[in-house]
């Protein structure tokens, strides 16, 4: 097999230089080959702080050096698609953040390309790589609760809860802004991997905070995107799933998933407010038994344990990225399960519009039309 160093060009300076850019220099098999920012200047002074050679603001530009085998994009949503087509056209391997795209269609085409080009291309879907969701998977996979009766789901947050938080691209609807876009690409992933498909759903949004004010014109703006997202979903198996989503409260307990069956309950949840990666514990308990912490296993903790956890989440998708590179094949979570991501979010927005509940096509039966 194949253990070269692989050559990447990191394009998103935000989330990038947050956690892209140290994940990818810390990790053994990648080496951050240029970066981009739209302003030279500014790529100039990020590449010199971490002495990487190539400093762009042409995405056909990065491409086309011969150092860069592959890319990861963390721009803002309305740049991933024609970002993400000219890195797949091009044959290089892409590492791509979530939202995919601002649609399914864009997200299928990128599927698509990928596939025709022979590339693998990988989303930055974490929390399947993190120590306390493993746990829970293997849990719920080994049949501790039984057959499911009811799924609840509860993210909150508070990173748009300040009034005054200027208006930017997270307000705008055709940027791919709002908190589902944000928060529910990730939730619908982690649905769909520990529950499976979808059959409907039912979605209410709203915005508690309609204006922000644009710093270009230092006047109130009106925010387009969503606060707060309530979320009905009936899995292919027939399980109720509720799931609520808010980026605009101050709560004690930001992410909790509790999962109710015939035999057990199984609860995974995190009171960590500055890092949604780390502190997440589990608890369980069978019919008649109080709820109990279960320990999680050496062998699922991160061997690798950043300050900022979504770094130690973030090289374990590099880790998944460089198999697939390796032995020439997609691995999960690919683009395909981007696609899903999106397909939920999209069906959302019309169950919002319509106030109805919407049919959730089969994702290979999407895929092939």
């Amino acid at each position: 097999m194949n253990q070269n160093v692989v050559g990447v060009a990191v394009v998103g300076t935000g989330f990038g230089q947050k956690v892209h850019i140290p994940g990818l220099i810390a990790h053994p098999r990648t080496n951050v080959v240029a970066v981009y920012h739209r302003d030279i200047h500014q790529a100039q002074v990020i590449a010199d702080a971490h002495n990487i050679p190539h400093a762009c603001t042409n995405i056909a530009d990065i491409v086309n050096i011969p150092e860069v085998q592959a890319v990861s994009i963390s721009t803002p949503p309305f740049l991933h698609y024609e970002m993400a087509k000219t890195v797949l056209k091009a044959g290089k391997h892409l590492l791509l953040e979530k939202p995919t795209s601002l649609n399914a269609t864009e997200a299928k085409e990128l599927y698509q390309l990928a596939i025709t080009n022979q590339v693998t291309a990988v989303v930055d879907f974490e929390f399947r790589f993190v120590p306390g969701w493993q746990l829970f998977a293997d849990l719920l996979a080994s049949g501790y609760v039984g057959n499911k009766r009811l799924i609840k789901i509860d993210w909150f947050g508070s990173s748009r809860a300040d009034t005054s938080r200027p208006w930017n691209w997270y307000s705008s609807q055709a940027q791919g802004g709002g908190a589902l876009g944000s928060l529910g690409s990730h939730a619908f992933d982690y649905i769909y991997w520990l529950f499976g498909p979808v059959r409907r759903l039912s979605a209410y949004l709203s915005t508690a905070i309609p204006n922000r004010l644009d710093p270009s014109t230092n006047q109130l703006k009106p925010v387009e995107t969503d606060d707060n997202c309530l979320l009905s979903l009936e899995l292919a198996d027939g399980t109720p799933c509720q799931l609520n989503i808010s980026a605009v409260v101050h709560a004690p307990r930001t992410h909790w998933l509790e999962v109710y069956g015939d035999r057990g309950t199984l609860v995974l949840g995190s009171e960590n407010q500055k890092d949604y990666i780390h502190g997440f514990r589990v608890w369980g308990s069978q019919v008649g038994q109080p709820l109990t912490e279960i320990e999680i296993p050496q062998s699922l903790m991160f061997t690798q344990n950043f300050t900022d956890g979504r770094i130690s989440a973030f090289i374990r998708v590099v880790d998944q990225w460089l198999q697939g590179i390796d032995q020439k094949q997609s691995v999960v979570p690919s683009l395909r399960e981007g696609v899903y991501s999106q397909l939920l979010m999209d069906l959302s927005h019309q169950s919002h519009q319509t106030s109805s509940w919407i049919d959730v096509p089969n994702l290979d039966a999407y895929l092939q039309n």
